[in-house]
């Protein structure tokens, strides 16, 4: 990454390398609302080597490259703002279309082209070919590991990575530009828009057909396909609307998919009233947000009322919320007050006291719920970290004469007890602890028996400071344990360039002075 100096400052470097990287794992989720019950498959990316770095990309993405959004929709409200300003005729019909497989189905050769064609536009050659060569890297590991095997596929972007969003969207916003914006310049198609990989169409049955239309935006690009579906009854559904054809306008209703179902947090358990009262929030907003006429709203808010009172909700908790909400929405034009938030174990409605401390602050307090169905129901899988897996500070000891040496290192324990025993083995005396054991000729052990983790520090910056403190502790309990028997030898070690204290400890736990001179390895200091 140092090579790359135009977009990464050496300053962050540190923070976009992985420590513990993983092989990311393959999980399915079963679509139950669509016909055969097809599968989803989810990736979390979190663990892969290039996570930290493909999120930064995104970032540098963004700035140097333009995307119009032409044709993106953000959210449904939205959409039915839009929709419903549209004047239309008995002969406009309506089709939607479902990017199959989107992700897998990119070409990565050709959005490569096209991210080096939009940075020439506004950036500096040296800047573009930095981001394309990183970005290429990036997009070539695309991995995953399911029943303990690893896969590569063939081609596509990686599904879980923070970078696969936009490279999606570069893809298709170039895609529309090049094949359908033509249709919509000719009035072939009054109307388009896409949300993510799901698209609306409104077109003209005197100029184009649904099958023409079908035929010619699944024949564009051999990799991506489209499945559509078509209007009944002058009626469609897109996102969570359904958009209705009527008196040369078009209505919008609200959509629940079959597997939708009427349960929530319950009232009654032990969960933060902000959490119980979301889904409601969430409902009650789009109700009074979306344009529907009188009879389609009081049909939406008996529906609201039935979920609240299936899940034990009184009744003037949900009419308090609604006035809320609809003043709220009335007066949009209040700009709320910038927030730090902060987040709090919940356990039990006393910790709101602590909430109200900070009621006349910016400081906004979030509660995480303790019991939730995923950790009752699912039981934990996370490995117990062995403390020889750590590092910072040790000490070893000889199994022969219980001397010891104090000692650090940045990497596992593991590794570097592996490194002593290495050392004896090939009678190479680099180390102080390998050079006790060839001189004197005493059994070494294996980690469980021979080396201790003192202290794990974080910041490599303490681990001198660390180990000096070890040392003068040690050599403190030194002379109080045996005030009038030890005697302190100074005795300079050949491998350091300072000196080092030297004790022995015996069956009882007394330290005792080393009579030997081959005794100098027994020191503490560092590896």
């Amino acid at each position: 990454m140092q090579h790359f100096n135009l977009i990464i400052d050496k300053r962050q470097v540190k923070y976009l390398l992985q420590k513990k990287p993983a092989p990311p794992n393959l999980k399915v989720q079963l679509k139950l609302h669509k016909i055969g019950i097809p599968i989803q498959p989810v990736i979390n990316n979190r663990t892969a080597l290039a996570y930290k770095l493909a999120k930064y990309l995104t970032n540098i993405l963004s700035q140097h490259i333009t995307l119009h959004n032409q044709y993106v929709i953000t959210n449904s409200t939205n959409l039915a703002h839009d929709l419903s300003k549209l004047e239309l005729h008995e002969n406009h019909s309506l089709i939607t279309f479902d990017i199959k497989d989107l992700y897998v189905n990119i070409s990565v050769s050709e959005t490569l082209n096209i991210v080096i064609a939009k940075l020439l536009q506004n950036n500096d050659s040296q800047i573009a070919q930095q981001v394309l060569i990183l970005l290429k890297e990036i997009l070539s590991q695309n991995y995953f590991t399911f029943q303990q095997g690893i896969y590569q596929p063939e081609q596509g972007i990686a599904m879980g990575s923070p970078i696969s969003s936009i490279i999606a969207e570069i893809f298709l916003q170039n895609f529309e530009d090049t094949h359908i914006k033509h249709l919509l310049d000719t009035r072939n198609l009054a109307f388009y828009t896409r949300y993510i990989d799901d698209i609306l169409i409104i077109y003209d049955t005197t100029r184009i057909s649904s099958y023409t239309i079908n035929s010619y935006i699944n024949n564009i690009h051999r990799n991506i396909k489209l499945n559509p579906t078509y209007e009944q009854h002058r009626s469609i559904d897109f996102l969570d609307l359904t958009v209705t054809c009527k008196h040369k306008k078009l209505e919008v209703d609200i959509y629940r998919k079959p597997t939708c179902t009427d349960t929530t947090i319950n009232f009654l358990s032990n969960h933060p009233i902000e959490q119980k009262m979301a889904a409601f929030r969430f409902h009650i907003t789009r109700m009074h947000s979306l344009p529907l006429n009188p009879d389609e709203k009081q049909k939406e808010w008996k529906t609201i009322q039935h979920t609240a009172k299936n899940n034990n909700f009184p009744h003037c908790l949900l009419q308090k919320l609604n006035h809320q909400i609809q003043n709220k929405v009335n007066h949009t034009h209040n700009k709320k007050k910038h927030k730090i938030w902060t987040t709090f174990t919940y356990h039990s409605p006393k910790i709101r006291r602590i909430k109200n401390l900070f009621k006349n602050t910016n400081i906004g307090i979030a509660f995480k719920a303790t019991a939730t169905l995923q950790q009752i129901l699912i039981p934990t899988t996370r490995i117990q970290t062995s403390p020889h897996e750590k590092s910072r500070i040790y000490k070893i000891t000889c199994k022969t004469c219980h001397k010891a040496y104090v000692g650090q290192t940045n990497r596992n324990l593991n590794l570097r007890i592996q490194e002593h025993v290495r050392y004896i083995k090939n009678n190479d005396p680099r180390s102080a602890y390998a050079a006790h054991i060839l001189n004197c000729r005493h059994e070494y052990g294996n980690i469980t028996e021979t080396m201790t983790l003192l202290k794990q520090i974080n910041r490599p910056s303490l681990l001198l400071p660390y180990e000096q403190m070890y040392i003068y502790r040690f050599s403190i309990e030194t002379i109080t344990s045996s005030r009038n028997n030890v005697r302190m030898n100074t005795i300079p070690c050949s491998n350091f360039s300072s000196t080092h204290l030297t004790y022995q400890l015996d069956t009882n736990q007394y330290f005792r002075p080393s009579v030997s001179p081959l005794s100098t390895c027994i020191l503490y200091g560092c590896l």
